[in-house]
């Protein structure tokens, strides 16, 4: 795949959103065949995805978009400005003011995360909500069987810039989970990105497995 036909495609996906490959090949003015073919390159270098859109008659519309890995191609100083506006509460309104803040945002997230897992009754099932809540705000979530436990795995860190200025987000999200899952209930971190890690790992189980 040439240099130039892969910037123009991200480029022109970032800039009218999802399309077909269709009428991806006319803004570019290249055949679809060959747009489908660099669709495919940059499919597997995990930088655009499709969605199939079954309409009423004939074959379902294959629509590409983005992936956040793709978002990722294009300059974004939000890192920066959330590392800022941190300072910023910290110097104004002192730890204390920042403690609050991570306080809040635990509080907001322990109710709308205890509503849904409240539906459950299964630990397993508990777990798997968590992931598909986790996985809406950006965490691409998912969990695997652990002998008796499970792995809460997090393979994108959507509050990476704020973990990073102030690793408090990272003991909040712990103690969420903790919370949430309720006694009887052990939650343990496994692997941490902002340690090294690839990806965050959180192992639940039962006391006593």
């Amino acid at each position: 795949m040439s240099d130039r036909t892969r910037i123009r495609l991200l480029n022109a996906l970032k800039a009218a959103g999802p399309q077909t490959a269709a009428e991806l090949a006319e803004e570019l003015n290249v055949t679809s065949v060959a747009v489908r073919q660099h669709l495919d390159g940059l499919l597997e270098a995990e930088l655009v995805e499709f969605e199939d859109l079954k309409g009423s008659v004939g074959r379902p519309k294959r629509l590409w978009s983005l992936s956040a890995k793709g978002h990722g191609q294009f300059p974004d100083n939000h890192a920066g400005l959330v590392s800022g506006l941190l300072s910023g509460v910290t110097d104004i309104y002192g730890p204390d003011g920042l403690e609050k803040l991570i306080a809040h945002r635990e509080d907001k997230s322990r109710k709308l995360y205890s509503e849904v897992l409240g539906q459950e009754q299964e630990l397993r099932g508990k777990v798997a909500a968590l992931a598909d809540l986790r996985s809406r705000e950006g965490y691409m979530a998912e969990v695997q069987r652990d002998g008796d436990a499970f792995l809460l795995i997090e393979n994108h860190c959507s509050i990476c810039a704020a973990a990073t200025a102030c690793q408090e987000f990272c003991r909040s999200e712990l103690n969420l989970f903790q919370s949430i899952l309720g006694d009887g209930v052990h939650v343990e971190r496994q692997e941490h990105l902002l340690s090294g890690g690839r990806r965050c790992v959180y192992r639940i189980a039962a006391e006593g497995s």
